[in-house]
């Protein structure tokens, strides 16, 4: 579906910019390690909310499909 697509892209551009954000830390101590900590858990909400809303999307989606293909009443 579509919506996991975009959700699957999303995901990724929030790791990767998360992971370029980390080696820079790692390396070169880049911010205070207590809002480092919050921009984890910051992004860590934020795949998995991307997540769990798509999920939700695509379910919706399928099943308004299936019942207007009569496969469910």
């Amino acid at each position: 579906m579509k919506a996991m697509r975009v959700a699957g892209i999303i995901s990724a551009i929030i790791l990767f910019i998360y992971s370029l954000l980390l080696i820079g830390q790692l390396w070169g101590s880049w911010m205070d390690w207590d809002k480092f900590i919050k921009v984890t858990i910051t992004a860590l909400v934020l795949v998995v909310s991307t997540g769990i809303i798509a999920l939700i999307y695509r379910e919706l989606i399928e099943e308004k499909k299936l019942k207007k293909d009569n496969y469910i009443d």
